[in-house]
């Protein structure tokens, strides 16, 4: 009977304890765009943007739209309607009058209407910028050149995920076949201590490794040759292993604080620590491979030439290539001003993941380098759909 009521006492406190311990974290839920009805005069500063400046953006992202099938939707859930709802839009848009601001606005309000974006109702996320780098190099290696701009190997495969499921829309991974099966690629450790198979895929030497490792963060540069000619590179190839931003690294160390990194910052501390920069800049395991550029460029996710301060990289699972939309972000250079301007989505990158998210493309020169190494913005972004796509709730 004494061993019974002792059993059933210590049952009783196992179970007190139980109920007093704490729950387990809830873990978030999944990243889910959500678009909210709004009225341009909901749009801060819509009346006073340079619209006009926005057009040529949308006209080639226009002329990449129009050629897929009608029938196909875009965005998650046909969030941006189908092919067919841009096509009349698409097509008014040849007889706007260039460089006429008010004319390129009254377009927008007769063909589309704004939804602000949120993810599970969560209107503000983080706004990036990138720029079109500079360096220096040679054709051959040689004194200071000693760092390669790698071409695409042949045996890189890449895989877009979205052809196999819906649900992995927007992702894409890289490897090699090996008897039958892709296996993951050399990472950026391997591939920078010459661990690839394929040798002579130097397209250029660069003087300065840092430099090239920022150019493999923006993917795209231009190169200033010994005799003074220029060549311009962009990504034409990844990997397929996941970006990992080393301000993480500085930060975890106790080098900077997060509210200390920037381009600058962290560019700082690796020319100041060329010993360790290598170990550093590999924790990165992320690794572009590039090719030459003829005419217009950069180039961008969606196959059509950047526009400096119009364009910006999205996270394609949640935005589709071609959407014009309003972007109000914190100024880089000025926290208490805003960037409010007419945007077209038009590229992606690595570290670009979620519903409300954006990297914006500055151009290039010094004060493209600084906006795009300085900006860390909270901002929020209206979509602009067709009015005749049917409203995702």
């Amino acid at each position: 009977m004494r061993r019974t009521l002792t059993l059933a006492l210590t049952g009783l406190a196992l179970l007190g304890l139980a109920a007093c311990s704490p729950r387990p974290p809830e873990e978030p839920p999944a990243p889910k765009l959500v678009l909210s009805p709004a009225d341009f005069g909901d749009l801060p500063g819509w009346r006073t943007d340079r619209h006009a400046e926005a057009i040529p953006a949308f006209v080639r992202s226009c002329d990449r739209l129009v050629r897929q099938p009608a029938d196909r939707t875009l965005g998650p859930d046909g969030a941006m309607g189908a092919i067919a709802d841009w096509i009349e839009p698409c097509r008014a848009l040849k007889a706007l009058p260039a460089g006429n601001d008010a004319a390129a606005r009254a377009y927008f309000e007769q063909w589309f209407r704004p939804m602000l974006a949120s993810d599970n109702g969560e209107a503000e996320g983080l706004f990036t910028g990138y720029y079109e780098a500079s360096l220096r190099g040679s054709r051959t290696r040689k004194g200071p050149f000693q760092t390669p701009l790698r071409r695409r190997p042949a045996d890189l495969v890449m895989v877009d995920l979205g052809e196999f499921r819906p649900s992995l829309k927007g992702e894409r991974v890289a490897g090699r076949v090996v008897d039958g099966r892709l296996r993951p690629y050399e990472d950026r450790a391997a591939i920078e201590a010459g661990k690839l198979p394929e040798k002579g895929l130097e397209l250029v030497w660069v003087d300065d490794p840092v430099d090239a490792f920022f150019l493999h963060i923006q993917g795209s540069g231009r190169v200033l040759m010994e005799d003074g000619t220029e060549l311009r590179v962009g990504y034409d190839a990844q990997n397929g292993h996941s970006y990992f931003a080393i301000g993480r690294e500085l930060v975890a160390r106790g080098i900077l604080s997060k509210e200390e990194v920037s381009m600058q910052s962290i560019r700082a501390w690796l020319e100041a620590n060329p010993g360790e920069a290598d170990a550093v800049m590999n924790k990165n395991p992320s690794y572009v491979f590039f090719r030459l550029l003829e005419g217009e460029g950069p180039i961008g996710a969606q196959g059509v030439p950047l526009t400096p301060g119009r364009s910006l990289a999205v996270d394609r699972s949640f935005v589709a290539y071609g959407t014009p939309l309003w972007l109000e972000a914190e100024d880089p250079l000025d926290g208490k001003a805003s960037i409010r301007r007419l945007m077209v989505a038009q590229d992606t990158g690595g570290a670009i993941r979620g519903p409300v998210r954006g990297d914006v493309f500055w151009g290039h020169g010094p004060d493209a380098e600084l906006r795009a190494g300085k900006m860390r913005s909270k901002g929020r972004y209206w979509l602009l759909i067709p009015r005749t796509a049917q409203p995702v709730g």
